[in-house]
């Protein structure tokens, strides 16, 4: 899966995207909000990890999602 940290402007909120190999769009959520439904994508037990991800993601770069 890969992972990438949309900016948002003015009124919107960054979001966090989350892609499949295909890069098809799995999840979609708030980068200020828990992600729910987690275990769906196989990343439950790894809220916190997730989280130090996001937080230190780049903005607009696309990164493989290795927890």
């Amino acid at each position: 899966m890969y992972i990438i940290k949309v900016k948002g402007k003015a009124k919107i909120p960054d979001y966090i995207q989350i892609r499949d190999e295909n890069f098809v769009l799995v999840a979609y959520f708030r980068a200020d909000r828990p992600m729910k439904n987690i275990e769906k994508f196989g990343l439950e037990g790894k809220e916190k990890e997730l989280a130090a991800l996001i937080e230190q993601l780049p903005f607009g770069k696309l990164q493989k999602l290795e927890l």
